[in-house]
């Protein structure tokens, strides 16, 4: 079993690494391109000793206490079969 965490900075941080990235995609021709955030993404493996919603509950955990920095940041888990 396999476990994604999706962490990026909240909309009311400003995202300078984001907005370089959109400059430089302009710059690139890409002029579609109005904003950009960037955030961080994880795969986690997981035994199966423990069922899906303890899973859950641990890497949510895990997410919270560890990967992100919740007063800057969210973050989303997937718990994949």
């Amino acid at each position: 079993m396999k476990a994604r965490v999706y962490v990026s900075l909240k909309q009311t941080v400003l995202d300078p690494q984001g907005q370089t990235i959109r400059a430089a995609l302009n710059g690139l021709g890409y002029a579609a391109v109005q904003n950009v955030r960037q955030g961080k993404y994880f795969e986690i493996s997981l035994s199966t000793e423990k069922n899906r919603e303890q899973l859950e509950q641990q890497v949510t955990e895990i997410a919270r206490e560890v990967l992100a920095n919740p007063v800057i940041e969210e973050y989303r888990v997937e718990i994949l079969d």
